[in-house]
């Protein structure tokens, strides 16, 4: 039988790989490259297809797609979000991704996303905070500690320069968990046995919890003056977590509108109520914190771009290295044309 041409065949990035790829270049280093493939890709923000995710909604989950084009690459992400599924020793979230060249249609990189999703989003919530928290933060308060939770305080210690992180969750055993994973970071951690615990003498707040509600993990008498809150829980219709009030004190800042006001924190908002794009902050055509006392709140849902940078970092990051294996992805006929002679001929 043939051997496939080397255009049938399709990187695949692993888990196992991924990892090693991780370890390989350092946590940090890949949480910094990540950020500003994102950074640099949002920079480009026109070049871009953009369309909010598609979702198919059930009453224990979401399964979504998430696509994007630049025009020469074309990518997408396939997310569940299924917060029962801790309950039952299960991944709340699971993921894949791909890239694929525009002018062919052949794709180009598939990968495992469940980690590089949340590598990504943990470089996207410390992206945002170098261009919108107070300069000289060194604490965050990380409220939730599930499987996104020690990525977010990691990434926040590479890009923004945190040194302590306070944890709280309403699973003592979750917050234990976080703690001792991150015992070697370098970051001075401390347990809190309540929210409001928490978030004292923090100069940034990040929310991340599972649950598919409504939830009010911070009320406005939490939140003072000047701090930065990092809401990325809040990611389906139905589910967020702020109080209306603390919306309506801060400047809000989001990836996508059409998708973050049908997702996000500003669900709870009229369609009308000002927003600021990131985009235009990392290009410099809009302030980002512009006082002291200002509370800026990036309402983070997730976005296809974000998905597309992570995928084309792992591209780039995997080129002369062993970190993947080849897929025989794609029928290779000799003849275009001749499909079926292929199969024939396979017996």
């Amino acid at each position: 039988m043939q051997s496939p041409s080397k255009l049938a065949l399709v990187p695949f990035v692993s888990v196992e790989n991924m990892m090693r790829l991780v370890h390989h270049n350092g946590l940090d280093e890949m949480l910094i490259r990540i950020a500003d493939t994102i950074e640099n890709d949002f920079l480009r923000w026109d070049q871009f297809d953009k369309t909010p995710r598609v979702a198919s909604h059930s009453d224990v989950g979401v399964i979504e797609l998430m696509p994007t084009s630049d025009g020469e690459m074309y990518g997408f992400k396939y997310v569940n979000g299924h917060p029962k599924n801790t309950a039952e020793g299960l991944q709340t979230v699971t993921a894949f991704g791909l890239l694929a060249d525009v002018h062919s249609g052949y794709p180009v990189l598939l990968s495992e996303m469940t980690l590089l999703t949340a590598l990504r989003t943990a470089a996207m919530s410390a992206l945002a905070a170098k261009h919108l928290a107070p300069k000289d933060a060194t604490t965050m308060a990380m409220i939730g500690n599930g499987a996104q939770s020690e990525f977010q305080c990691r990434a926040f210690q590479a890009i923004c320069g945190i040194t302590h992180v306070r944890l709280f969750d309403t699973d003592a055993a979750a917050t234990q968990k976080c703690a001792k994973n991150l015992e070697n970071s370098g970051l001075h951690v401390t347990m809190c046995q309540t929210a409001e615990d928490a978030v004292t003498g923090a100069q940034i707040i990040t929310t991340c919890t599972a649950d598919k509600q409504n939830a009010t993990v911070l009320t406005d008498n939490m939140v003072g003056a000047g701090v930065h809150i990092n809401a990325i829980g809040g990611d389906c219709p139905g589910k967020t977590e702020l109080h209306a009030d603390i919306l309506h004190r801060s400047s809000i800042f989001v990836e996508y509108p059409p998708q973050t006001r049908v997702e996000g924190e500003i669900q709870a908002l009229n369609n009308d109520h000002p927003v600021i794009e990131l985009h235009e902050v990392f290009a410099g055509k809009t302030a980002g914190r512009t006082d002291d006392k200002q509370i800026t709140l990036f309402d983070s849902v997730g976005f296809a771009i974000e998905d597309f940078s992570a995928l084309r970092c792992i591209k780039d990051a995997i080129k002369g290295t062993d970190f993947y294996i080849d897929f025989d992805m794609l029928a290779d006929p000799d003849d275009p044309r001749d499909l079926y002679g292929m199969l024939n001929r396979a017996k």
